[in-house]
């Protein structure tokens, strides 16, 4: 005999199970709905029906020939050709999970890539039977009271004022255990649902430290909340060592990327659980993060126990982690750049004193991972942008102002955060030739790039600004073209050019460089504003003497920031 129907209720959506060994030979096909999922039928081989006139842009469906459970059983029998858009027969086997599941584009259907899901199933041709069948619809649906569901455009678009790119980086170590790691799971579910996922509001994904970070899902995998709670509740318990630090890492490097589904101008954000202390370096590891331009945000749950104090490396890691900016490192006043910068004050760090009665901690963590404004500061114009310097080697400079010409680039340069993966500087002499000093990837460190400046050889000879524009840009930023930051080109230069400067400066700007001119002496005023870009009245300046440098560097630094700004909105 079969056993009776079992309603599950999850996130506010009712399940209805098979009510019987539906997969039995003979058996009339189970009618289930357009949206029904391969989890939904618990049998290792099932005979369901599929409705006519499903749509076909709305199925989710994951893999090809072998699909993620999470998947529209119709969607997966249309894309595989078993039955047309009119609906019928298909027969459903249960298979284990898979570590990929490709993405395909067939019978009007582009399957999606999935990184690993705990079960899949495949699909065949039904039998068809004159049989009516049985059972109700299994429906994700629509819930089984007859009342009709409302639909609202937000279940969609999601919450348009809470857009950020978030991954959900969870303990799974044995510090935590198998049964805290549920807890944790329920509370990460409650977070996802009340943040408003959406296509055009928040994006997330899950990330598991252990011994070895795992990411189950990327941002791209899923944008609704009922996927999400789905994807979290099937997250398995891994174990190991609370390596908090190295799944950071990884996650900075891995999670967010373009291919998975990283969108332009929006606030990347890790949200990393500790219960307890981790068992490796994280300060470090949220460094490199915020180099990547990823928001640190730390949500510590339990103090360390006596036993775990051995393994804890800085017991202020959390203040540390979750600073984004110190603004002694800034030359900048912080009113002028309010979304540059961020204070350390306590904004990036949230504890929870257990992970009982977490209800009331859900609106609160959510609310600070809404707010744009804060979230904006990691990816700043100190760390994100590639600036080169097109340094007048003439001979009406001479050796000595060419000094000070040297000094405005050093001061200028010292003032980002120059790295391997952050801000990044190179620098081109010129006179009727050019030399290139150094290339943006030559040199990785502030004091090597200090250093280099400081011993660049005055050339001398006559004044060809524009065939230097036109080779810095070919040469120097030709070279950089797959890189995410922002490219700036400032030309310091103290008389007329004998070539055209108009046209070399206007392939530059079409070309994504933003230009600043800084004339000294004899430079014509027309010149600059030919080679500056929009608006000029603030990206071009003017010294009579070459001690008038100084104080330009603050407003070029000024501009800067703001250009870069600009373009993150």
């Amino acid at each position: 005999a079969g056993a009776s129907p079992r309603a599950f209720l999850f996130a506010g959506v009712c399940l209805l199970l098979l009510p019987g060994p539906a997969g039995s030979e003979g058996a009339a096909p189970i009618a289930i709905t357009c949206f029904t999922r391969g989890l939904d039928i618990r049998k290792e081989k099932a005979d369901v029906l599929c409705p006519g006139g499903c749509p076909l842009d709305e199925f989710s469906v994951y893999g090809n020939i072998v699909y993620a459970s999470v998947s529209s059983i119709c969607g997966a029998a249309v894309h595989r050709g078993v039955i047309s858009n009119s609906g019928g027969p298909v027969r459903v086997y249960s298979l284990p999970g898979r570590e990929n599941y490709s993405s395909v584009d067939a019978n009007g259907i582009q399957s999606q890539m999935l990184s690993r899901w705990s079960a899949s199933f495949t699909v065949t041709k039904g039998k068809s039977s004159t049989q009516e069948a049985t059972g109700q619809a299994v429906s994700t649906a629509n819930p089984p009271t007859g009342k009709r569901l409302k639909k609202t455009p937000e279940k969609k678009t999601g919450n348009k004022d809470c857009k950020a790119d978030i991954a959900f980086l969870i303990d799974g170590s044995f510090n935590i255990g198998q049964r805290r790691f549920n807890l944790q799971k329920n509370f990460v579910g409650k977070v996802a649902l009340m943040l408003g996922i959406g296509t055009e509001g928040p994006h997330v994904g899950l990330v598991q430290a252990s011994e070895h970070p795992k990411i189950e899902f990327y941002l791209k995998n899923f944008t609704s909340a009922k996927d999400v709670l789905f994807a979290i509740k099937e997250v398995g318990f891994r174990g190991g060592n609370s390596n908090t630090g190295k799944a950071l890492k990884h996650t900075a490097q891995k999670f967010f990327t373009v291919d998975a589904g990283v969108r332009k101008g929006i606030p990347k954000v890790v949200v990393v659980f500790i219960d307890g202390w981790p068992s490796d370096d994280i300060e470090e590891a949220g460094i490199v993060a915020r180099e990547f331009g990823v928001n640190v945000f730390i949500v510590s749950v339990a103090k360390p126990i006596p036993e775990e104090l051995g393994m804890v490396q800085d017991v202020t890691f959390v203040d540390k982690c979750s600073a984004d900016c110190l603004l002694s490192r800034l030359t900048c006043n912080i009113q002028d750049f309010p979304q540059a910068v961020c204070r350390n004050n306590g904004f990036f760090s949230y504890h929870m004193p257990n992970w009982f009665g977490t209800t009331k901690y859900v609106k609160p963590l959510v609310q600070k991972l809404c707010t744009h404004e804060q979230m904006m500061c990691s990816k700043t114009c100190y760390n994100s942008v590639n600036i080169a310097f097109l340094i007048d080697g003439s001979s009406s400079v001479g050796d000595s102002n060419f000094r000070l010409m040297l000094e405005f680039v050093s001061n200028i340069a010292k003032t980002f955060e120059i790295s391997d993966i952050g801000a990044k500087i190179a620098a081109v002499q010129f006179t009727y030739d050019q030399r290139t000093e150094f290339s943006f990837t030559d040199y990785s460190t502030k004091e090597d790039v200090l250093a280099v400046i400081r011993n660049i050889r005055y050339m001398s000879g006559g004044t060809a600004t524009g065939d230097a524009i036109s080779f810095t840009v070919r040469n120097v930023f030709g070279l950089i073209r797959e890189s995410p930051n922002k490219n700036f080109l400032v030309i310091v230069t103290d008389g007329q050019s004998y070539d055209d400067v108009q046209g070399p400066a206007a392939a530059a700007h079409d070309a994504g460089i933003t230009i600043f001119s800084v004339g000294v002496a004899w430079a014509p005023l027309d010149d600059l504003k030919d080679m500056a870009s929009k608006p000029k009245e603030s990206h071009a300046f003017f010294t009579r003497e070459f001690t008038g440098l100084e104080p330009i560097v603050s407003d070029v630094i000024r501009g800067i920031c703001r250009d870069f700004l600009e373009s993150q909105q």
